[in-house]
């Protein structure tokens, strides 16, 4: 069995193979006959333009800002086999109105951006997962999960963006609640091909293409399914009072499951089965899971190979207090720590030079003088007349500040008292007579900065 873990937006593989219990605990994978559930962890994948975005975000929005923002992700249950389960996040992670790709799940997380890499060392994790927890577990007490089932897939994000280096440091955390003693399967997964013949398997198909157009979705993220032998009835979870009546205490749940091994889960399934002990945990011993997977291959698409069990609910009531969580990712080296991802080399040498000019204006401004209008000193053009000691230097400070339009006016040539004096010039500049002084302090400025003009 293949794990693999996508780091700096190249998928690697991972040094440890882990799974997770439901109690939380992270072992290496076993048979497949073990009797305790497991479930395969989600893998972080931004890409480069949520980086872009974070980044003018710092820049022109939030500044010193470090208070939590809201962001959204998605992922996807049509991945091929040997990719890991993922959540992904784009540019568009901080328009909540903004669409995500077809048959994909939204995954709606807290974003807490530092503004120097000792306070996101120094970030207390712990109180981070427990209090993301705590608002999962308030959701499923108050039923709120119930009528909005996203609710359960919360994720965390801490990140410091170094924008003079263009190097990103983040740590993704997954909330998941745990059980004290875990999850025991009464029935191993088996394909859903293996289990049920063609016409049922697409009358599935159908009724949840269905349910997603009536509630005007592409993806659910979880499901109640009733089948008989020749029909397929799937409702939404705020649905389940009377949906089972003539079920005759059998129950099953369908999960849209980002993960592709054919005997384990994915993450998602976590907090649901928290809601379903802490809901119907006293009326229920066991419940039947449907882990659906969706995908198009060759143009022809495929559910077949999801995955069904059954697995027995805790006998242990669920206290009032919230459960025991786990989440944080491992890094690439499989031990718990943050990633790091170095876009420099995809930016343009100029770009770079301006993005850290701009950078150390707006740090300056945000500090010192937060009523300054930088804007207006940028787009100033400055006609200097003059390239001696006085406009060399009047010249360098206001590039200083930002300003990318000087026009210099001089009809002198450089002299061999001139470069100790006026720093636009250098010993070479006298050679030959001096070359002119205008087009010599130009010239040099665009070395020096290659954003003036």
């Amino acid at each position: 069995m293949k794990f693999y873990k996508k780091a700096d937006s190249v998928y690697q593989p991972s040094l440890p193979k882990i799974m997770a219990t439901a109690g939380g605990e992270l072992q290496h994978p076993v048979d497949p006959g073990i009797s305790k559930l497991q479930f395969a962890p989600f893998s972080s994948a931004l890409d480069a333009g949520f980086w872009h975005e974070l980044t003018q975000k710092k820049l022109n929005e939030y500044r010193l800002d470090e208070t939590p923002k809201v962001i959204k992700g998605y992922y996807y249950n049509g991945d091929p086999l040997g990719l890991p389960a993922r959540l992904t996040l784009e540019f568009s992670a901080f328009d909540m109105n903004a669409s995500i790709p077809a048959r994909c799940c939204p995954a709606f997380g807290t974003l807490y951006n530092t503004n120097t890499l000792e306070t996101f060392k120094s970030c207390d994790k712990k109180s981070l997962l427990e209090k993301e927890a705590n608002e999962i577990w308030e959701s499923i007490k108050s039923g709120a999960a119930l009528e909005n089932p996203l609710l359960l897939n919360r994720f965390l994000l801490l990140t410091f963006a170094d924008l003079k280096k263009y190097h990103f440091y983040y740590w993704f955390c997954y909330p998941a609640l745990c059980f004290p003693d875990g999850i025991h399967v009464i029935q191993k997964p088996v394909c859903l091909g293996d289990r049920f013949p063609l016409n049922q398997i697409q009358a599935l198909q159908k009724a949840y293409d269905e349910l997603c157009q009536k509630e005007g979705v592409t993806a659910l993220p979880y499901f109640l399914i009733k089948y008989h032998d020749n029909s397929v009835v799937i409702s939404p979870l705020k649905k389940w009072d009377g949906f089972f009546q003539d079920q005759g205490g059998k129950v099953t749940v369908g999960v849209y499951d980002p993960c592709n091994l054919s005997h384990y889960p994915g993450w998602p399934l976590r907090n649901f089965l928290i809601l379903a002990a802490h809901k119907w945990g006293s009326i229920l011993q066991s419940l039947e899971v449907l882990c659906f997977r969706d995908r198009t291959m060759q143009g022809v698409r495929d559910i077949t190979h999801s995955i069904i069990f059954e697995i027995k609910l805790p006998e242990r009531v669920l206290g009032p207090d919230c459960p025991k969580a786990v989440g944080w990712e491992k890094n690439q080296k499989g031990g718990m720590g943050p990633r790091m991802v170095n876009l420099s080399e995809c930016m343009d040498p100029k770009r770079l030079a301006e993005s850290s000019v701009d950078l150390n204006l707006k740090l300056m401004c945000w500090r010192l003088v937060p009523t300054l209008d930088l804007e207006k000193i940028v787009s100033a053009k400055c006609l200097l007349l003059g390239a001696g000691t006085l406009g060399c230097s009047v010249a360098r400070t206001l590039m200083a500040w930002g300003v990318r339009k000087i026009t210099f006016v001089d009809n002198a040539k450089i002299s061999y008292s001139n470069p100790v004096r006026q720093p636009l010039y250098e010993f070479e500049d006298c050679l030959s007579g001096g070359k002119p002084k205008a087009l010599a302090a130009a010239d040099r400025l665009q070395k020096i900065f290659p954003g003036v003009e």
